[in-house]
């Protein structure tokens, strides 16, 4: 004990659980793969959900080919966090770091019970009696993360959305904005819903004036897709606090189209690339300004989840 005594280590143990509770009492809660301490200053309303998260578990071996690998982030830290946002359900997104290999997903959604619904990763070779065994430990979406090269392809988009239409899933898709304006004829021919992440990647400085925000204000007037309003960072020149470049962005979409959003910490933020860590009681604190309305922000973040992810009207 590095010539402590017992007496001083009980202390000293005493000491740190009082200054944990002070800070709790305090409001000031540190997490794991979070910057900043305080809670938001937005509360969020019962039942509201963080849509887009991310679990990784050095019990479970990353795909061959990852090249993102980042250390735990684990059920716990989540919790944690959780209880400094003040939300209550949330998704579970399998990330490029486990292929299609979901059963770091599937723990954690067991873990997390019935709060926590998943978005899997699968290729053209699952069979639909593991589409059905993923239906009934939580899932309710494939990702196609186009943004990382690997475990799934443009080609799959099609043919697997039309395997889970009777489950009632969604297609979600992680591409730049000029790979999504791309693919825009394959995405208009899936039968299912498609849920598009952070932002669907506009890029910065162009904002509201890209083209692709148009193109997809369109889809959104005729009930086509859902955008999730995650990853304000991810384009951003202005930073924190505000991201007020990209946030304009999101704004433009709560302005179009409030009933097919859904919001996200993205958390652990494993793509930050030694920019600053976001503070994410800060990414809460932005849904006033992109969505100054109560009820608005309630649709977001409690009645939109329910519609997309199945979650119960109560409890």
């Amino acid at each position: 004990m590095s010539g402590w005594t017992r007496r001083e280590v009980l202390t000293s143990a005493a000491g740190a659980t009082v200054a944990g509770w002070v800070g709790r009492l305090a409001g000031q809660t540190a997490v794991k793969w979070s910057a900043g301490t305080e809670r938001p200053r937005l509360e969020a309303p019962p039942l509201a959900a963080d849509c887009h998260h991310h679990i990784y578990d050095a019990r479970f071996p990353p795909d061959p080919s990852a090249t993102l690998r980042p250390p735990d982030a684990l059920v716990d830290d989540y919790r944690a966090l959780q209880a400094r946002l003040g939300t209550t359900r949330h998704v579970v997104v399998q990330p490029s770091t486990y292929g299609v290999d979901n059963r770091c997903l599937l723990d954690a959604l067991a873990a997390f019970g019935a709060t926590a619904r998943g978005v899997a990763v699968v290729n053209d070779a699952v069979g639909d009696a593991e589409l059905a065994r993923l239906d009934r430990l939580g899932v309710r979406g494939l990702r196609f993360n186009l943004a990382q090269a690997g475990a799934t392809t443009v080609d799959m988009i099609e043919p697997l959305a039309r395997r889970i239409h009777d489950l009632g899933w969604h297609v979600q898709v992680n591409a730049s904005a000029a790979r999504i304006q791309a693919i825009l004829p394959v995405l208009d021919r899936v039968p299912v819903p498609v849920v598009f992440d952070h932002l669907a990647q506009i890029p910065e400085p162009a904002g509201v004036a890209h083209p692709l925000v148009a193109d997809l204000r369109r889809r959104l007037d005729a009930g086509r897709i859902w955008i999730k309003l995650t990853g304000v960072y991810g384009q951003s020149r202005v930073g924190p606090p505000t991201y007020s470049d990209a946030g304009a962005v999101a704004r433009a979409y709560v302005q179009a189209a409030p009933e097919r959003l859904v919001w996200g910490t993205d958390w652990p933020h494993v793509n930050m690339n030694n920019r600053q860590m976001p503070n994410d009681g800060d990414l809460v604190d932005l849904l006033a300004d992109w969505a100054p309305d109560a009820a608005v922000r309630r649709r977001i973040l409690v009645d939109n989840p329910r519609r997309l992810y199945g979650f119960p009207a109560a409890g």
